[in-house]
């Protein structure tokens, strides 16, 4: 197994720690873990730069990749879904890095993000919703705000009927169904050549007969052969992708699609971006380290030089408690989300009380264990 290889015997007890989320290796002399979204020095040290090179061997070996003096720095996968990033000196000028975000293994379901506080029972009901009924998604945020954790998550929801493309950089998503095709880019070899792009990948996807297409990431050309893919007819996309906000989201797909060399004016971009995204699902760690989703944000036409968005909930802060803990309600503006029409055509309704003006309490991380049976995908979950 890989956990018994020797060389990881000084990492192994973080390794299989349930409440470390994430490792960093800052060098042979310094080692910090996270856990409940706080970051913590421990005490564990590497005897010298050449133990740690060891460790970075053993943690490469699985994922098939390696790391030197032409290639200093790669994204790897361990066995259990976690991914992980190394950089070698001399780019690291303290030693070896490493940094590994361990795979979930308790947060599985809907029910389980609403008892953490991550979202209320009225999101997590329209954005299932918004799955089945093919809405094309971005979740947004900085790293380490559960983007892909809640992608994860809402991807149960798509039906067993359908043949799902997964392209990511580094493979971490771990989809249920049993027609899913996992594709994970190439990096360049030795002689610089050999890579394989997102790009290419989603490019290639277009013609496997996908029903849906999930990108780990869109951080570049992907961004536009995304939103080509969409606009020919490919519903139902979910991607990943680094932002502040959701209007920083929509930025960021303009720049992508300017930098990738489009003739196109702006207005024509604008139209192409609110035509193929429906909803941002922004993501914030907040100030106690727990992860909500903060806006559930709609793209809704646009109005001269500009994307109209539409806050359909927005979390508002209300201060802490005595023991530091966010305090804190998300709020409903009330208006109908555009998108319905694309989930009605598939035959999934949303009932008006989910989108009704009004505010939902967001509950402390220790509330009770959420009824399954009420919770989306339960047998009364409205708009199953």
């Amino acid at each position: 197994m890989f956990l018994d290889h020797p060389s990881l015997e000084p990492l192994r007890p973080l390794l299989v720690d349930p409440l470390v989320t994430e490792i960093m290796i800052n060098g042979p002399g310094q080692v910090f873990v996270e856990r409940k979204g706080v970051m913590e020095l421990t005490s564990l040290k590497f005897r010298d730069a050449q133990q740690l090179d060891l460790v970075v061997e053993a943690l490469l070996q699985t994922s098939g990749r390696t790391v030197s003096q032409t290639n200093p720095f790669v994204d790897f996968r361990l066995p259990d879904g976690s991914r992980g990033n190394v950089i070698i000196p001399p780019l690291a000028l303290n030693g070896a890095v490493v940094t590994i975000r361990k795979f979930t293994k308790t947060v599985t379901k809907t029910a389980d993000l609403m008892q953490l506080g991550t979202l209320s029972k009225r999101m997590a009901t329209l954005l299932a919703v918004a799955v089945k009924g093919r809405a094309n998604i971005i979740f947004a945020g900085a790293t380490g705000t559960g983007k892909t954790t809640t992608l994860g998550i809402l991807s149960h929801y798509i039906g067993e009927a359908e043949r799902i493309i997964t392209i990511e950089d580094t493979a971490e998503l771990q989809l249920q169904q049993k027609h899913v095709v996992r594709l994970e880019c190439r990096p360049s070899n030795v002689e610089g050549k050999g890579s394989v792009t997102l790009a290419h990948l989603v490019r290639n996807a277009l013609r496997m007969r996908p029903t849906r297409i999930i990108v780990g990431e869109i951080r570049g050309d992907e961004a536009v052969d995304m939103l080509q893919a969409i606009l020919s007819g490919h519903q139902g996309c979910l991607a990943v992708m680094h932002a502040a906000s959701p209007l920083d989201a929509v930025s960021r797909l303009e720049l992508m699609s300017l930098a990738r060399g489009l003739a196109l004016p702006l207005w024509a971009i604008h139209r192409q971006i609110d035509s193929a995204i429906d909803l941002i699902v922004q993501h914030d760690l907040l100030a106690d380290g727990t992860r909500k989703i903060t806006k559930i944000t709609e793209l809704a036409g646009v109005e001269g030089d500009r994307i109209v968005l539409k806050d359909l909930f927005a979390y508002q802060r209300k201060g802490v408690d005595a023991s530091g803990r966010e305090l804190g309600e998300w709020v409903c503006d009330g208006h109908e989300p555009r998108f319905l029409y694309k989930c009605e055509k598939m035959g999934f309704k949303l009932a008006p009380e989910i989108y009704a003006a009004g505010a939902d309490p967001s509950p402390p991380p220790a509330s009770a264990p959420v009824d399954q049976a009420s919770a989306p995908g339960g047998k009364a979950a409205a708009g199953s």
